[in-house]
């Protein structure tokens, strides 16, 4: 990870760590990627929040999670798809949702997304990653990623 540019950070999951609903999901991806190759950081972290400046995201109110892919940090329902794809069948077939247009699957996403914390609850912390994954979590910005 030398300049810090987003081709770097492929395959890395920025999630909101207090949010138990994206909690979930980050450990139902742990489970599901059999080639471990979606890291993760939480929002709360050093690194999460130099990601979240860098790319605009509100660390107060995220509404979002970025995921990035092949050098592109995707937002909404194009990281979902993009997540998705990584995880192999019979996830990557969710792929077929781009057929619907992206307004309409970025609305579902924002009405999920804004109401998260009142659906599925959330934590005064993060949630800390067991001995077994924790290679998978960047916590810290790499040396010369500003």
């Amino acid at each position: 990870m030398s300049d810090g540019g987003a081709g770097d950070l492929d395959g890395l999951w920025l999630f909101d760590g207090v949010c138990n609903f994206c909690s979930g999901s980050v450990q139902l991806a742990l489970k599901l990627d059999r080639k471990g190759e979606i890291r993760f950081t939480p929002l709360q972290s050093p690194f999460g929040r130099a990601i979240a400046a860098r790319y605009g995201l509100d660390l107060e109110n995220p509404d979002s999670f970025l995921f990035f892919d092949r050098g592109r940090p995707l937002e909404a329902s194009e990281a979902v798809l993009a997540l998705a794809r990584r995880l192999g069948p019979p996830w990557s077939f969710a792929g077929v949702l781009r057929i619907v247009p992206r307004r309409a699957r970025d609305a579902a996403y924002g009405l999920l997304a804004r109401n998260r914390y009142r659906l599925m609850g959330r934590k005064d912390a993060c949630m800390v990653p067991t001995p077994q994954v924790r290679a998978r979590f960047v916590l810290d910005p790499p040396p010369g990623w500003v």
